[in-house]
C-alpha cells in the first residue's frame, strides 16, 4: 500500500459542456455536461450500450464530438489523442492488457514513449528511456514500487489491474478515465482495488470511473452519473442515485422494482444485459478497439 498526502478537491479538472458523438443519424451521446474535480472519484455508469465508452472515447480524442470538453480549465476538444495526454489526461482501455514479454516498467515506459520520426532517430541510435523517476513514481501511486522488474505473468490479477492504472498515470497525469479497471475481479479483490483508487485521488488526481462492479461504484465515488440511450438521466451522490426512480428503470425495467435492488449489480447486469439488442443499437457506435464501440 502506498502512504500519500491528502490534497483538498477544489479544482475541476474534467468539465464537458453539450458534449455529443454522432454516427451518421445516430445519436450515441447528446449534450452531457460533466465534471470531475481533483482529488475526486466520479462514476459513470448505465445499462451495456449506454454511451459510456463513447463518452470517454469523445473527451480523450478517440471519437468525434461536438461541445466543449475542458482539463483544468483549458478547452482540449480541438487537439489531438497524443497531445490531451502531454496535457495530462489519460485512460485505460476495457481490453487493456499488458504485454506479457516486458517488465511492469518496461510496460509503464511504453505509455510514455515519445512518437515521430524524431523520437524514432533518437531511439534507435542512443536508446531513448523516459525521464528518470517517473516510472517509479507512477508504481508507488498503486502501490507496486516493489513489482518493477516481474512480468505481468508473474502478478495477482489484482496487481495486473493496478498496473494498467499505473500505465495511466505514467507521466505526470491529472485526470485519468478508468473503462471498467475492475472487470474479473472477485470482491476481495475488487475491495483492495477500489481502497487504491482512494488512494490515488487522494494525491490530488481526478478519475472518472466507469464499472459494472456496483459495490465497488457506490463505495468509492463521490459523484454519480447515469447515462441510458446517451443521455445523462440522473446526477447525484451514491445514496441519492440508488434512490431515483429513473435510474432504477433504465437498470431493471421497471420504475416499480425497489431501488435497493440496485444493491446487488449481478442482478442489474444480468437484466441489462436481457434488453433488446434493438433498443440498444441507437447507441453503438463505430469500434475503436476489438470488441469497442458505444457503451
Amino acid at each position: 500500500m502506498s502512504d500519500v498526502i491528502e490534497i483538498a478537491a477544489t479544482t475541476t479538472l474534467l468539465s464537458t459542456r453539450g458534449l455529443s458523438v454522432h454516427y451518421g443519424g445516430v445519436t450515441a451521446n447528446a449534450d452531457i455536461d460533466l465534471t470531475v474535480d481533483a482529488g475526486e472519484i466520479v462514476g459513470l455508469i448505465g445499462p451495456n450500450g449506454a454511451g459510456k465508452t463513447t463518452f470517454v472515447d469523445a473527451v480523450t480524442g478517440f471519437a468525434k464530438s461536438s461541445g466543449e470538453v475542458r482539463l483544468d480549465g483549458e478547452r482540449v476538444d480541438r487537439i489531438a489523442a497524443n497531445r490531451r495526454r502531454t496535457a495530462g489526461m489519460a485512460r485505460t482501455w476495457q481490453a487493456g492488457e499488458l504485454f506479457a514479454d516486458l517488465t511492469v516498467a518496461q510496460n509503464l515506459a511504453v505509455a510514455v514513449q515519445r512518437v515521430g520520426l524524431r523520437a524514432l532517430i533518437s531511439d534507435v541510435f542512443t536508446g531513448s528511456r523516459p525521464p528518470a523517476g517517473i516510472i517509479d513514481e507512477a508504481l508507488a501511486m498503486v502501490g507496486l514500487l516493489g513489482v518493477a522488474d516481474r512480468r505481468p505473468g508473474e502478478l495477482t490479477l489484482g496487481q495486473q489491474k493496478l498496473v494498467g492504472v499505473a500505465r495511466a498515470l505514467v507521466g505526470g497525469t491529472r485526470l485519468v478515465l478508468l473503462d471498467e479497471p475492475a472487470a474479473g475481479l472477485d470482491t476481495h479483490e475488487s475491495r483492495e482495488f477500489g481502497a487504491e483508487l482512494r488512494r490515488i485521488a487522494a494525491t490530488g488526481v481526478g478519475i472518472l470511473l466507469i464499472d459494472h462492479d456496483m459495490s465497488l461504484v457506490l463505495d468509492v465515488c463521490d459523484r454519480l452519473y447515469v447515462l441510458d440511450f446517451g443521455r445523462v438521466i440522473a446526477a447525484g451522490s451514491p445514496t441519492e442515485i440508488q434512490d431515483d426512480p429513473a435510474v432504477v428503470a433504465a437498470y431493471l425495467g421497471s420504475p416499480e422494482v425497489q431501488a435497493d435492488s440496485l444493491d446487488d449489480g449481478s442482478a442489474a447486469e444480468r437484466s441489462a444485459a436481457e434488453r433488446s439488442a434493438t433498443e440498444r443499437s441507437a447507441t453503438d457506435g463505430p469500434a475503436d478497439e476489438p470488441g469497442g464501440g458505444a457503451r
